[in-house]
Protein backbone atom coordinates (compact mmCIF):
# COMPACT_ATOMS: atom_id res chain seq x y z
CA UNK A 1 0.00 0.00 0.00
CA UNK A 2 2.55 2.61 0.60
CA UNK A 3 4.38 1.62 -2.38
CA UNK A 4 0.79 2.69 -4.59
CA UNK A 5 0.56 5.93 -2.17
CA UNK A 6 4.24 6.37 -3.41
CA UNK A 7 3.89 6.06 -6.98
CA UNK A 8 0.65 8.31 -6.71
CA UNK A 9 2.26 11.15 -5.74
CA UNK A 10 5.18 10.98 -7.72
CA UNK A 11 2.86 10.61 -10.87
CA UNK A 12 1.11 13.55 -9.56
CA UNK A 13 4.43 15.57 -9.49
CA UNK A 14 5.25 14.70 -12.94
CA UNK A 15 1.84 15.45 -13.99
CA UNK A 16 2.20 19.15 -12.44
CA UNK A 17 5.78 19.19 -13.98
CA UNK A 18 4.40 18.64 -17.76
CA UNK A 19 1.79 20.49 -17.40
CA UNK A 20 4.06 23.79 -16.09
CA UNK A 21 6.29 22.77 -18.89
CA UNK A 22 3.32 22.61 -21.28
CA UNK A 23 1.63 26.01 -20.26
CA UNK A 24 4.53 28.21 -20.56
CA UNK A 25 4.94 26.59 -24.59
CA UNK A 26 1.43 27.54 -24.67
CA UNK A 27 2.46 30.98 -23.42
CA UNK A 28 5.25 31.04 -25.71
CA UNK A 29 2.93 30.76 -28.75
CA UNK A 30 0.18 32.77 -27.87
CA UNK A 31 2.75 35.57 -27.78
CA UNK A 32 4.39 34.34 -31.20
CA UNK A 33 1.16 34.12 -32.58
CA UNK A 34 0.09 37.63 -31.34
CA UNK A 35 3.40 39.34 -32.55
CA UNK A 36 2.70 37.43 -36.02
CA UNK A 37 -1.31 39.16 -36.12
CA UNK A 38 0.72 42.53 -34.97
CA UNK A 39 2.64 42.39 -38.01
CA UNK A 40 0.52 41.64 -40.80
CA UNK A 41 -2.08 44.38 -39.22
CA UNK A 42 1.06 46.74 -39.41
CA UNK A 43 1.12 45.90 -42.81
CA UNK A 44 -1.61 45.61 -43.94
CA UNK A 45 -2.78 48.98 -42.62
CA UNK A 46 0.16 50.78 -43.73
CA UNK A 47 -0.77 49.01 -47.32
CA UNK A 48 -4.62 50.27 -47.39
CA UNK A 49 -3.72 53.94 -45.79
CA UNK A 50 -1.26 54.87 -48.67
CA UNK A 51 -3.16 52.82 -51.18
CA UNK A 52 -3.93 54.68 -54.36
CA UNK A 53 -1.62 58.27 -53.15
CA UNK A 54 1.09 57.61 -55.55
CA UNK A 55 3.61 57.97 -52.68
CA UNK A 56 7.46 57.13 -53.66
CA UNK A 57 9.00 54.73 -51.22
CA UNK A 58 12.39 55.33 -52.37
CA UNK A 59 12.53 58.82 -50.97
CA UNK A 60 12.82 59.96 -48.31
CA UNK A 61 9.98 62.72 -48.57
CA UNK A 62 7.73 59.99 -49.51
CA UNK A 63 8.23 57.60 -46.51
CA UNK A 64 7.80 60.86 -44.32
CA UNK A 65 4.34 61.20 -46.14
CA UNK A 66 3.52 57.51 -45.58
CA UNK A 67 4.15 57.67 -42.13
CA UNK A 68 1.87 60.74 -41.35
CA UNK A 69 -0.80 58.83 -43.31
CA UNK A 70 -0.14 55.79 -41.43
CA UNK A 71 -0.26 57.51 -38.43
CA UNK A 72 -3.84 59.61 -39.47
CA UNK A 73 -5.24 56.30 -40.21
CA UNK A 74 -4.35 54.59 -37.20
CA UNK A 75 -5.48 57.28 -35.47
CA UNK A 76 -8.72 57.39 -36.99
CA UNK A 77 -9.01 53.96 -36.29
CA UNK A 78 -8.82 54.04 -32.76
CA UNK A 79 -11.25 57.11 -32.48
CA UNK A 80 -13.91 54.95 -34.66
CA UNK A 81 -13.31 52.46 -32.01
CA UNK A 82 -14.07 54.21 -29.48
CA UNK A 83 -17.12 55.88 -30.40
CA UNK A 84 -18.47 52.41 -31.38
CA UNK A 85 -17.78 51.46 -27.78
CA UNK A 86 -19.23 54.16 -26.33
CA UNK A 87 -22.62 53.70 -28.29
CA UNK A 88 -22.63 50.38 -27.63
CA UNK A 89 -22.17 51.26 -23.90
CA UNK A 90 -24.83 53.46 -23.61
CA UNK A 91 -27.46 50.79 -25.62
CA UNK A 92 -30.33 49.44 -23.95
CA UNK A 93 -29.76 46.15 -23.87
CA UNK A 94 -32.69 44.27 -22.36
CA UNK A 95 -35.09 42.69 -24.38
CA UNK A 96 -38.45 43.94 -22.88
CA UNK A 97 -37.85 47.52 -24.36
CA UNK A 98 -39.50 49.11 -20.93
CA UNK A 99 -37.80 52.43 -19.56
CA UNK A 100 -36.65 52.84 -16.47
CA UNK A 101 -37.98 55.23 -14.02
CA UNK A 102 -35.93 57.07 -10.98
CA UNK A 103 -38.61 57.10 -8.91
Amino acid sequence: MAIGGTLLIIGIIVAVIWVFIELKRFRHKIWAVFLIILILFTYFGFMMSIKGKNIDLKSMDGIKTAGKLYFAWLTNAFKNTKIITTNVIKMDWRGDNSTVSSG
